[in-house]
């Protein structure tokens, strides 16, 4: 194996190694943040839901306890995964999913205010830190099917109101995909850089084993020279 074989090699290796660690300490990341969003969505079941959806009047809707249980569901899984099988690509999907379906949870708690929709926004911004563009494409797949489905069944829940237009849903896909094209570009110029950065690193431990080795044989020479003299 000839000198730039041997620095690919090396090179593939090392960028493979910090993306594997880099998606390990994500998947720790949101293991965090999604039991801080269960906790939140208990919250906001008991303080702001009966708010959002009975005026000024409290009162405590079935609905709601249900969607507590549901966050439970949906925060289980991917906690599981980012503790027990970290770094593994169906980790970060089924992390992808819950993250998006959590942001329903939290629509679905609110009334469907649109402040809450933004949740849906900052997910697929923490969700680039995998640079995993397929990740992406999971996430805006179940925001899209989750607004189409609640826009048919249960509209107030998504949207805040009863009737919406039934493109709606087109409407927020577009949103969300608009904010996907700049993600995507993102990942993909973030592995260009921790390409270089390895193809680097292996051209300096190249040259560096090259330098010992010239050493060693320059110091045997000189051994040996003074052992004949």
């Amino acid at each position: 194996m000839n000198g730039n074989e041997r620095i690919a090699t090396r090179a593939a290796t090392l960028r493979e190694t910090q993306i594997a660690e880099r998606r390990k300490s994500v998947d720790k990341m949101f293991a965090i943040l999604i039991a801080i969003q269960y906790v939140a969505g208990i919250v906001a079941a008991f303080v702001v839901s009966p708010y959002a959806w009975a005026g000024k009047e409290r009162v405590l809707h079935v609905h709601v306890l249900i969607a507590v249980l549901c966050g439970a569901g949906i925060a289980i899984l991917p906690i599981l995964l980012a503790i027990f099988e970290p770094g593994k690509t169906v980790t970060r999907h089924v992390i992808a999913a819950s993250q998006m379906l959590t942001s329903a949870l939290l629509i679905h708690l609110t009334g469907g205010r649109i402040e809450t929709h933004f949740h849906v926004f900052g997910s697929l911004a923490f969700l680039a830190f995998y640079v995993d563009w397929k990740v992406l494409i999971t996430a805006t797949t179940v925001v899209a099917a989750d607004h189409f489905a609640r826009g048919i069944l249960w509209p107030e829940s998504v949207y805040g109101i009863a009737n919406p237009e039934w493109w709606r849903f087109l409407e927020h896909a577009g949103w969300v995909a608009f904010e996907d094209v700049f993600l995507i570009w993102m990942c993909r110029m973030s592995l260009r850089e921790i390409d270089a950065a390895a193809t680097r690193q292996a051209e300096v431990e190249y040259l560096s084993e090259q330098e010992q080795l010239k050493t060693a044989a320059l110091e045997m020479a000189l051994a040996e020279m003074q052992a004949s003299a």
